[in-house]
């Protein structure tokens, strides 16, 4: 009662398991699915940033970088510590033919890494 350990919690503990375990689909389709808000803050931030884990492996690289540009408005310390938004970034960054978009080197910057 009034912790974040409940059958929301859970759900989002299957997503990241799912990830780990290479099952992107699943993440993929059910992360956007759970419903988050009514647990703490970085719990919130970490579900968002394994969402745009699996969008990036699905190659939907734009809702990903939406969705890390979300978590960094809620928490920017979070994200830009975070493994997660860090390995994202840097993949996307090298991945790019020419400059990166201006939202993908603005982040870029605020994490850090070279743009």
């Amino acid at each position: 009662m009034w912790t974040a350990f409940g059958p929301t919690n859970v759900a989002i503990h299957r997503i990241s398991t799912a990830m780990e375990l290479g099952d992107i689909q699943i993440a993929a389709d059910q992360g956007p699915r759970v419903d988050s808000s009514t647990l703490p803050l970085e719990r919130r931030v970490r579900h968002t940033l394994e969402i745009a884990r699996a969008y990036s492996a699905q190659n939907r690289m734009d809702e990903a970088l939406a969705l890390v540009l979300d978590a960094e408005e809620l928490a920017p310390e979070q994200v830009r510590y975070h493994f997660i938004p860090r390995h994202l970034v840097t993949a996307w960054v090298r991945q790019q033919r020419g400059k990166p978009s201006h939202l993908l080197a603005g982040v870029a910057q605020r994490l850090s890494i070279v743009a």
